[in-house]
């Protein structure tokens, strides 16, 4: 029997959205199943299948169930090499299921994500990790930083003593289910009990809520007694730095009531910088498309879901003029350039990561460095990732960053010469072109008169380009908000000012 990997996961419930490997097995384990083990309990955990046989890629992968034919015998093999201490330097925490496929049996086992990384068998040079969808040695670097930071992406599944489900957010909690039986509406678990729902997604843990759905989907309160300066925060800045703006902000996100809440308010305020179209479809659903947007909510999503929500540090979005950062507390698990070159999938909140995967709203492998990436090749400007040891950031650049200049500039009055005449011939995103040829025609247009006519652009995207254009002096305003007019001017004009 071949099947795809969809309907190898739609027949195997329990592991629809985790990391997965299969493996043949008729009478005895596979010899390189002890390597599997030791990368899903030093990453993120993840399901290790017997009884079916990969065909083709990872990518591209068909498989055929093999079955095991004793299966008792395999079962008891395995969990007691594994939870003896005898196989491992710590136990391994596993869950075992059992399925059937027209008479021919598959065993899975889900391996846990330990607290007492590393975890290696017979020697510490067997200690391996996962990158890629598949099992590699770890290195020296990789080993210390398992010993520095051994509860690294295990607390979100711990239970949060004294909390129970009344501790949810009703509306939130339902909202979620919601969006995602509309935007992954053939996944299993949306035809789960909200009690099955809640303990296969980690939710709830023993009765008590575990700090990832504490945070994802609690109320106020309940998360206020355990974090007491829970917040995530999202300032704009009217100039380049601090220093350089005239008030310290212009807007600053109202607090909210969970990370789930957070996510939408946060993404309803991105939307304004940059370009989308929005289109309904046949059944009636309104979809907005905005690559550009697509690279922000990557971000967006990437930190909420690794950031330290135990450190003092809060996580926040602050947009200058020039620039967009999103900046957490804790640093990236490993070296960027090393994340970057492979899907290695360390999540520092499993159980966050899980649900935000679940609904589509970030890449299912890795940092999804290749989508913020994108945001290069979209709007021909850079994206920059720093790491320290207590916080990371991730910077998306709205012009040409500094330090960019012509380097055969050696004189401080062609510098800034330089700088102003590159600050007016950036290139004109399509909202701005709209505006300008509207205005060339209806010079006292007001604002809404724009957002009226011009599609695909909020008021407050009108607003901001406007402001945009006005500081690249390609748009002055003649007279009084009530009675003035627009005027267009060129960029050689623009450039002599």
């Amino acid at each position: 029997m071949t099947l795809s990997r969809t309907t190898l996961l739609s027949r195997l419930s329990s592991i629809e959205w985790d990391d997965f490997e299969v493996k043949a097995a008729s009478h005895d384990l596979p010899k390189n199943i002890w390597e599997t083990v030791s990368a899903f309990a030093n990453t993120a955990g993840g399901w290790t299948i017997l009884g079916v046989e990969q065909r083709g890629t990872k990518r591209n992968a068909d498989f055929e169930i093999t079955g095991v034919d004793v299966p008792e015998k395999l079962e008891q093999n395995f969990t007691t090499a594994i939870r003896s201490g005898g196989k491992f330097n710590v136990p391994v925490a596993v869950d075992c299921s059992k399925y059937d496929f027209d008479g021919k049996t598959v065993l899975g086992f889900y391996i846990h994500l330990s607290e007492h990384k590393p975890v290696y068998f017979n020697s510490l040079q067997n200690t391996f990790v996962r990158s890629g969808s598949g099992d590699q040695r770890a290195n020296e670097y990789e080993i210390n930083a398992m010993f520095r930071d051994q509860a690294f992406g295990t607390m979100s599944a711990k239970p949060v003593p004294g909390t129970s489900a009344a501790d949810l957010n009703t509306a939130t909690y339902q909202r979620y289910r919601r969006y995602l039986s509309e935007y992954n509406s053939t996944l299993p678990y949306n035809k789960m009990s909200d009690d099955d729902f809640n303990r296969k997604l980690e939710i709830i843990r023993d009765g008590q809520l575990t700090y990832g759905g504490l945070l994802m989907f609690g109320n106020q309160q309940a998360i206020i007694d355990r974090f007491s300066d829970f917040h995530l925060d999202f300032l704009e800045i009217p100039g380049n730095s601090y220093a350089e703006a005239k008030t310290r902000y212009t807007y600053r996100i109202d607090e909210q009531e969970n990370l789930w809440e957070y996510y939408f308010v946060m993404m309803q305020r991105l939307r304004i910088y940059v370009n989308s179209s929005y289109h309904i479809d046949t059944m009636g659903f309104g979809h907005e498309e905005s690559p550009e947007l697509e690279a922000l909510r990557e971000a967006l999503v990437n930190m909420l879901m690794h950031a330290d929500y135990f450190s003092p540090m809060k996580s926040r979005i602050r947009v200058f003029n020039d620039r967009i950062e999103f900046e957490n507390p804790g640093n990236f698990p490993r070296p960027v350039e090393e994340l970057m070159q492979v899907d290695i999938t360390i999540p520092r909140n499993p159980v966050i990561a899980r649900l935000f995967r679940c609904t589509k709203l970030c890449e299912n492998a890795g940092y999804g460095f290749d989508k913020m990436l994108s945001w290069k090749k979209l709007t021909g400007y850079d994206v920059d990732f720093e790491n320290r040891t207590d916080a990371c950031k991730t910077i998306f650049w709205r012009t040409e960053k500094p330090g960019t200049e012509d380097a055969d500039v050696i004189d401080t009055t062609q510098k800034t010469t330089q700088k102003t005449t590159q600050k007016t011939t950036q290139k004109l995103t399509a909202a701005q072109q709209a505006i300008l040829t509207y205005l060339s025609e209806h010079p006292s247009a007001s604002r809404a008169e724009l957002s009226e006519h011009i599609p695909d652009i909020t008021s407050d995207g009108i607003k901001y380009n406007l402001k945009n254009l006005q500081e690249r002096n390609l748009l002055v305003r003649i007279g009084p908000d009530n009675g003035g007019h627009w005027q267009i001017r060129s960029e050689k004009e623009s450039s002599h000012d």
